[in-house]
């Protein structure tokens, strides 16, 4: 309740000068800077991302779905790209009576994408697609930092998470199969609020079934705090950006994820709505 608070009261010179160091740029802001005066503010800031984050115009390609940094992994043991179970539980993240969905993502890849408090904390949507099914799984607020990631056990299928999943087979889809796109909340949110907006930030209504969505644009938004966007891919549907990988396997960074894990593992900086992965044929 105390950091709640915290959030609508006057930002600080402290805080100017940690979103200074951070390189955040506020003249992004669709709102003037000098308005965003409290931490709630700079937090749900909402940025001219049609002219600040472009996005590839090919149908194939799949985007980030948020400023965050990015790991990109797989399932399958025949994959170099191989992680099971290092992060998630694949049953848990997605939820015990959703078996369907496990047998879908089974052996797929997954891209998962950490949001600090200096990003901008709108998601938005990766593919083009109708909406085949929409969830939410109760849950806890364990921190998603790489230090608690490493000494909790698959903190991502232990928190609270909306779950959206979408089929990318459709008129006017992407064509990469069946996506999942979770949403996990973390240390001190207590929703995400599902803010689908197919212009800009007008007219925001909630994803439910049946909808589609255009790639690209603002779907939900967290509130303050720490939170993860965890994508799941069929097996064979998508290969990742090839900077994202050669990145992650640099032997001259380390990262808390590459002492936990005992190998190279560095994340990469992504902007929302940049390139993450192409699609490939089905196999």
């Amino acid at each position: 309740m105390l950091a709640l608070l915290n959030y609508d009261f006057p930002v600080s010179r402290a805080t100017r000068r940690f979103l200074n160091d951070c390189g955040t740029d506020l003249t992004e802001s669709v709102e003037r800077p000098e308005r965003l005066n409290t931490a709630r503010k700079l937090f749900e800031r909402r940025i001219r991302y049609w002219e600040c984050r472009p996005m590839p115009i090919q149908p194939e390609f799949v985007v980030a779905p948020a400023d965050s940094r990015v790991i990109v992994g797989s399932l399958s043991e025949r994959s170099a790209l191989f992680l099971k179970d290092k992060f998630f539980d694949s049953e848990e993240l997605l939820g015990s009576n959703k078996s369907q969905w496990m047998a879908t993502f089974e052996q797929g890849d997954f891209a998962i994408f950490r949001l600090t408090p200096d990003k901008y904390h709108y998601n938005h949507a990766p593919v083009a697609g109708v909406v085949e099914d929409f969830y939410e799984i109760s849950g806890g607020y364990h921190s998603c930092n790489p230090g608690a990631v490493v000494s909790v056990v698959t903190p991502y299928s232990k928190n609270k998470r909306v779950v959206t999943v979408i089929d990318t087979e459709v008129p006017g889809g992407s064509g990469v199969g069946l996506v999942a796109m979770i949403e996990v909340v973390a240390l001190m949110i207590g929703d995400i609020v599902q803010a689908y907006s197919e212009k800009e930030y007008e007219d925001p209504r909630p994803v439910v079934k049946g909808m589609f969505l255009k790639k690209g644009v603002p779907k939900s938004l967290y509130r303050p705090g720490s939170s993860t966007d965890v994508l799941l891919f069929q097996k064979g549907r998508v290969g990742f950006a090839e900077d994202l990988i050669r990145n992650m396997g640099r032997p001259d960074v380390q990262s808390r994820f590459s002492v936990g894990f005992g190998r190279s593992l560095a994340e990469t900086d992504v902007k929302v709505r940049s390139l993450i992965a192409i699609r490939r044929e089905e196999v």
